[in-house]
């Protein structure tokens, strides 16, 4: 007969589970190494060159130290080394190749040695978090780029009263070209500012990332959510501020590509994707059409002169010495060394040598020719395409055809967009924090097809069933051996 008791069956509460201290530092290292990398020209006018080198040398030695054991732990499940990315790790080689015809060899070999440690770190971290992580360090970094812009603005504008040069460097004799600042002072004022970066496109840009990475994780319904809303109006006033064009641009480009993947999400037939397709490419048509012919109105609302503010002329400059070797180009070089005699004096733009193109793809056709240009092509149409149904395909792995889609799963497809949108008028998108962005969203794309699920993510579907009936096995070991 069944009794009545007061005494509860239910298993015993339990803290919930708390993240190591290890694991803890690794993120907060990880963290560091995204902010190190996106404000990388914060780190040069704070302790200049010879300093930025021996922080990027103790990141990248940190790095490896910390990725090399976890390599090693990760063999039984097998490091996926198929599933890297392997169009833009060719393009890496090519450009170490490129030394032996490079009209520029130190400059290649030092480029190389940069782009090679974003790349180890761009891997790494993609090894390391999951998406939820990803998002979140990048959300911090983000934070810490906005938060020490605004003190560093402020502290120029309201105490020190005049511009600072990078370095902390005193002025010069003799009047000095504003473009050598590092920040104007202008929080206060109607003029761009630059932030800590000491740049109004780099500040515009990576504020745009922050806009849509906060954006983001607020649709996800990640913890702090009012906090989150005083960092979005904090970086829609220094994107505002910045006043960059070409910011502006990816960031309308992001917007919209998010809202294509949002209205493909809805489709739930076969036929009705096709028939949206068709829709959005006649749109951008369209609009492609209407930006061309209002291209003057366009140029002047933004503030940009017809040759887009000199950069014809450097196009011009480029694309004559590129198209003197234009199978495997001049030799690696990204950024451009400024010192180097090939590039010393050779484009100025306000009597600064110019480090780049200012467009992706002649950039690469200037240092590796045709063969970089597909190889880097190849790299960025694949990064697109598994972004694309990344973000529009409902998370499946068996019959269950109705689980709800991750805000988060939305980041690939925009950042790309972005991305390519930056590269018609910056070279950003193959150097550093563009290239890790590559890199680290392209492999982890590979790796964890699903945000929450997948290598890296947690037990990958197939072996869940596996895992549970081995459980269950040492739990029946377990209670012969105590009867």
């Amino acid at each position: 007969m069944a009794q009545h008791s007061r005494l509860s069956t239910a298993p015993p509460p339990s803290a919930p589970a708390r993240e190591s201290t290890r694991h803890l530092l690794l993120r907060a290292h990880i963290v560091l190494l995204l902010f190190c990398v996106l404000a990388h020209t914060a780190v040069f006018n704070l302790i200049g060159i010879d300093g930025a080198a021996v922080v990027l040398a103790v990141l990248l030695l940190g790095t490896l130290g910390l990725a090399i054991p976890r390599i090693v732990m990760a063999r039984p499940a097998r490091f996926p080394w198929r599933r890297m990315p392997w169009a833009a790790l060719t393009y890496l080689l090519l450009a170490l190749a490129s030394v032996l015809w490079s009209r520029w060899p130190e400059a290649t070999l030092l480029t190389w040695v940069l782009q090679a440690s974003i790349t180890a770190v761009a891997l790494f971290i993609a090894f390391t978090l999951t998406w939820q992580e990803i998002v979140r360090a990048l959300s911090s970094a983000f934070k810490w780029i906005i938060g020490l812009s605004i003190l560093l603005e402020a502290w120029v504008a309201l105490v020190l009263h005049h511009p600072l040069i990078p370095n902390f460097a005193q002025f010069p004799p003799g009047k000095i070209d504003p473009h050598w600042y590092w920040v104007r002072g202008d929080l206060l004022g109607t003029g761009r500012i630059q932030g800590i970066v000491g740049n109004s496109n780099t500040l515009g840009i990576l504020c745009a990332f922050a806009l849509v990475v906060f954006g983001l994780l607020y649709a996800e319904r990640a913890r702090r959510r009012p906090a989150l809303l005083v960092w979005i109006v904090l970086a829609g006033f220094l994107f505002v501020r910045a006043g960059s064009a070409t910011a502006f641009a990816a960031f309308a480009v992001g917007v919209l590509v998010l809202l294509a993947a949002l209205v493909m999400r809805r489709a739930e037939r076969p036929g009705q994707r096709g028939h949206r397709y068709a829709l959005f490419a006649g749109l951008a048509v369209l609009g492609a059409v209407v930006v061309w012919l209002g291209r003057g109105v366009l140029f002047g609302l933004l503030g940009k002169s017809s040759d887009l503010t000199y950069r014809v002329e450097i196009w011009r400059k480029v694309w004559a010495r590129a198209i003197e070797h234009p199978i495997f180009g001049n030799g690696f070089s990204s950024p451009w060394v400024p010192w180097d005699p090939a590039f010393h004096d050779w484009i100025l733009d306000h009597r600064i040598t110019v480090f780049m193109a200012h467009d992706m793809w002649l950039d690469v056709f200037l240092q590796l020719g045709a063969v970089g240009v597909l190889l880097i092509a190849i790299a960025f149409a694949a990064f697109a395409w598994r972004a694309w149904f990344f973000a529009i395909d409902r998370p499946r792995w068996d019959l269950v055809k109705d689980r709800p889609f991750s805000a988060l799963s939305l980041l690939p497809t925009v950042i790309v967009a972005m991305l390519l949108v930056l590269g018609i008028a910056e070279s950003t998108p193959i150097m550093l924090w563009g290239w890790l962005l590559l890199i680290l969203l392209s492999f982890k794309l590979k790796i964890s097809p699903f945000v929450g699920t997948g290598f890296g993510e947690e037990a990958p579907p197939e072996t869940r069933g596996a895992a549970r009936r081995k459980a269950e096995a040492r739990r029946r070991r377990a209670r012969g051996r105590t009867a």
